[in-house]
């Protein structure tokens, strides 16, 4: 009997082997993806806030027309609000407003509310449009009844608008988060009560049988008793028929690494191959923070790039960190936006292209 266990196991395992070969990304795919996505060129920061009491960060872009759009996150101290700025050129912006503000009403997201557009259209080069489901526009977000800085608990709401994402307007949200560490499913990886970034794309084939797949990361159980690594984050997977009701996908998380944050997804598609951007952040092997990819051919295994990172601290704008990349094509050049923080603890908005367009001549507040 234990002879036959065994060999079930083992075939078991061979199959399993097989089954994460077939699911990789050759690692010659994997260098073409680097060869087109990567930004040399630092073109410098293009939005800052207009004092020292503000911080900016988490840029989420889209299109209609001729302009471009960028949600994007305030934190005041009290919490996270989530705005909207506008361009013709993806470098020069300008603030249009707010999106969704503190509340006084004792909700569960009184004091935090960091939104990211749902339902963009990801093909590379595309026209990164929004998509509407329900008649609605869609926007997910982490919110919190906590002041101060990701005071736990974090869940994730989800926002809806029946205006264009391009208008300025107060999104309504749902009555209650959809993903909480409090869910009787939650998993390892997200159970110690700060649920962060989600990126919420629809997919037309249904590879995870369900038409809306979201991404997310959370702080897991290796906080206990380990200071070391007590800033551990992870990226799962979430799924949706509506929008509105969402269940865990897999038990395990889809990106991670053994130390560190690995964190804030987003998606885009490259011909068959869906590229997921990402942050790491206070990894063994390499310092600061950092923006990688990761692709997949099935939206659940994702094979992760080993070289290079494509954006890291270079600059006396984002010395800190350099890291929460949107990244897009469009005629031609590439656009690496991401979070820059100095060592003042300064935090906006830069951007990096494949092809040099210059210098931006924004600056912090404060500097030359």
């Amino acid at each position: 009997m234990n002879k036959f266990i065994i060999i079930l196991f083992l075939v078991f395992e061979a199959f399993s082997v097989q089954a994460q070969v077939a699911n990789s990304v050759p690692q010659a795919d994997m260098e073409k993806i680097y060869q087109e996505v990567k930004t040399p060129f630092k073109y410098g920061l293009v939005m800052v806030p207009q004092d020292n009491d503000h911080k900016m960060d988490c840029p989420t872009i889209f299109r209609k027309g001729k302009y471009w759009f960028m949600t994007y996150l305030i934190f005041s101290g009290r919490g996270y609000e989530t705005w909207l700025a506008k361009s013709e050129d993806l470098l020069h912006w300008e603030n249009q407003g707010k999106l969704m503000a503190f509340g006084n009403d004792g909700l569960w997201d009184d004091n935090q509310k960091a939104g990211y557009n749902a339902l963009l259209d990801i093909k590379w080069g595309g026209n990164y449009g929004v998509n509407r489901f329900d008649g609605k526009y869609w926007m997910s977000y982490f919110g919190g009844k906590e002041k101060g800085y990701e005071v736990e608990p974090l869940s994730i709401g989800m926002a809806y608008a029946k205006n264009h994402p391009s208008v300025v307007q107060e999104w309504s949200r749902l009555d209650k988060p959809v993903l909480t560490s409090g869910d009787k499913d939650v998993r390892w990886w997200e159970n110690r009560n700060k649920l962060f970034k989600s990126t919420v794309i629809e997919d037309p084939k249904r590879l995870t049988g369900h038409p809306f797949v979201m991404y997310y990361n959370a702080v897991g159980d290796s906080l206990v008793n380990n200071k070391k690594t007590r800033w551990y984050e992870r990226i799962g997977m979430a799924v949706s028929d509506d929008m509105v009701h969402w269940q865990r996908f897999n038990k395990n998380p889809v990106v991670h690494h053994p130390v560190g944050i690995t964190g804030d997804a987003v998606i885009q598609k490259i011909g068959a191959n869906y590229v997921m951007f990402y942050f790491g952040a206070f990894w063994q092997d390499r310092k600061g923070s950092f923006n990688r990819f990761a692709v997949s051919k099935d939206l659940i295994n994702w094979t992760d790039w080993t070289g290079d990172n494509l954006i890291e601290s270079s600059e006396k704008y984002d010395e800190l960190y350099a890291h929460k990349s949107f990244v897009l094509k469009y005629k031609g050049i590439v656009y690496h936006f991401y979070c820059a923080v100095n060592k003042q603890d300064q935090r906006g908005i830069a951007v990096a292209t494949s092809k040099d367009l210059g210098k931006s001549k924004v600056n912090f507040v404060g500097e030359n």
